[in-house]
């Protein structure tokens, strides 16, 4: 069976299932596992990543208004490397190539057998209902579901954990920097499993835009800040690190008195929805409860780092 993936969750969900030599192409995000390097590559970005995250915002924003599409599809590439199946969402045409697009590409390569899977999460059981669905149409059903339980069986043991410690702290996740949008979907869950309770959102919401003066008043405000932009390494998040500096010093929450504000890669972790969210969870674990969680902390030291340390 010839798979191509067009986004980084759905290789990763492939691979998880044991298909990395069935995998014929893959987006140009894709980087996990290190296996998939090399492949053909299915698709661009018609918006860059070398400038400011407000200057991101404002383009896509723009190419949005306009009706176009933020990434294109090699059409040409795609015939030649001729799938079967093709993985892709229609969650956020921001974060991936359209489904539209998708069709219509298949249509354009005389292809009209070939299975495209969609995939929509916004919750923890919907990525793990996509794990099943890619599985399905790989004939990779009893693989996925061993994958599915393994998953849910590292986050619950989790959860144990967290549940004995006791307190909650309140927990802020912020997934893009300018303007400030907060962490929702599945992070709400991630935040309950990892030992806190989740601020502004709850499981399944899309992130909100919220302004200085909305911020500056949340109550409760946050003893714990996780900050982990969509689609920013670590490293690239601290390019920005001065204008987060700048936001939070105005901020009077108990997160940025104590300390307590984290920086995180929100490429690999967090953002992307497929089985590297447990990890996800462990990294917020050890930044809501360092003590309690620090063999994950030292796990995970290389993809989080206290804005304080900087």
């Amino acid at each position: 069976m010839r798979v191509a993936s067009l986004l980084p969750s759905a290789t990763e969900m492939v691979c998880a299932l044991g298909l990395e030599s069935d995998l014929v192409g893959v987006s140009h995000e894709c980087d996990w596992p290190p296996e998939v390097l090399g492949r053909a590559v299915l698709t661009s970005a018609k918006i860059g990543h070398s400038w400011s995250s407000r200057d991101i915002d404002r383009d896509v924003r723009a190419v949005l208004r306009d009706a176009l599409a933020v990434y294109d599809i090699d059409v040409a590439k795609l015939a030649e490397v001729a799938p079967d199946v093709i993985v892709t969402q229609d969650l956020c045409d921001v974060c991936a190539v359209s489904f539209e697009d998708v069709c219509q590409a298949v249509t354009a390569i005389a292809r009209p057998d070939t299975v495209i899977v969609n995939l929509h999460p916004t919750r923890l059981a919907d990525v793990w209902d996509d794990i099943r669905k890619v599985g399905a149409a790989t004939n990779r059903v009893e693989r996925a579901d061993e994958v599915v339980r393994g998953l849910e069986a590292r986050l619950a043991s989790l959860a144990r954990r967290a549940s004995a410690i006791g307190s909650r702290p309140n927990v802020l996740t912020i997934e893009w920097i300018d303007p400030v949008m907060i962490g929702g979907t599945w992070m709400p869950e991630l935040v309950q499993i990892a030992g806190g309770r989740a601020l502004v959102t709850q499981a399944g919401d899309h992130a909100p835009t919220l302004t200085r003066e909305e911020l500056a008043a949340l109550d409760p405000a946050p003893d714990v800040v996780l900050v982990k932009p969509c689609g920013f390494t670590l490293d690239r998040t601290l390019v920005e690190v001065d204008v987060l500096r700048e936001l939070l010093r105005s901020m009077p929450w108990r997160a940025v008195r104590d300390g307590r504000v984290w920086l995180a890669d929100g490429n690999a972790y967090f953002n992307r929805p497929g089985p590297r969210l447990v990890e996800s969870a462990e990294i917020l674990a050890g930044c809501i409860h360092p003590a309690e969680f620090a063999d994950l902390a030292a796990r995970h030291a290389e993809s989080c780092v206290p804005l304080g340390a900087l």
